[in-house]
């Protein structure tokens, strides 16, 4: 490739985008720039401090002053904020319920739309969120959806968890990630779509490899 591309790939929870992106930045020789990441951290940091998930303006304080990086450690982009490595802490369901809660603070995503711009500037990046193709990134060079049943992302969530210690039940998990589907897709700020010029992939059948080549192919036009 000779260009070096901005590429987005939004979609629900658990629709595979975290493996899918890093799996796709390897393959492109590219950095991963994880928003989602971003927004589970402000929520992070805010539960730490005692800052309520509904306090918009401490919130967006916590979100200017987020000091923040991504770092592949062996084949895992970690996650530091103040140079601690939270990737564990952010997947927590509670975090993950307060990150659906913070992200639909407009002061928040405001408040964080510079440091995602800056932190992909230059190209050669792939960035993972739910409104990167079209709020933060509108004129990415490539834009995918990704998604799956609602059934098959919950089973995902499950056996993620399970595989680090934290068995959860399934029903309680379908209901977590239909609850957050409505909250993200309904917000007044930035709500979670496809951006009307994105490739949309439904993964539910589809392998990791399978995923990635699609996307590839689909960058491997636009250089």
């Amino acid at each position: 490739m000779t260009m070096r591309l901005v590429v987005t790939i939004d979609g629900p929870a658990g629709a595979g985008k975290s493996t899918v992106a890093k799996a796709l930045a390897r393959r492109l020789g590219y950095s991963l720039l994880d928003t989602g990441a971003i927004y589970r951290s402000v929520a992070l940091v805010a539960r730490q401090r005692g800052i309520p998930w509904d306090d918009a303006a401490q919130l967006a304080e916590v979100a200017r002053d987020l000091a923040i990086e991504f770092k592949f450690v062996g084949d895992t982009n970690s996650t530091f904020v103040a140079g601690e490595d939270v990737s564990t802490a952010i997947r927590t369901p509670e975090i993950s319920q307060g990150a659906s809660q913070v992200s639909a603070h407009g002061p928040v995503r405001a408040a964080l739309l510079d440091l995602q711009r800056r932190l992909a500037a230059g190209g050669g990046v792939v960035v993972e969120g739910r409104d990167t193709g079209t709020v933060v990134f509108p004129h990415a060079d490539a834009k995918f959806f990704l998604s799956a049943t609602d059934e098959e992302r919950a089973r995902r969530r499950v056996e993620e968890l399970r595989l680090v210690g934290k068995p959860v039940d399934f029903a309680v998990t379908l209901a977590e990630i239909r609850e957050r589907d409505h909250r993200d897709s309904s917000r007044d700020v930035a709500p979670m779509k496809a951006a009307d010029d994105a490739i949309v992939i439904d993964s539910s059948t589809m392998t990791i490899e399978q995923v990635v080549d699609a996307m590839a192919r689909a960058c491997s036009h636009r250089s």
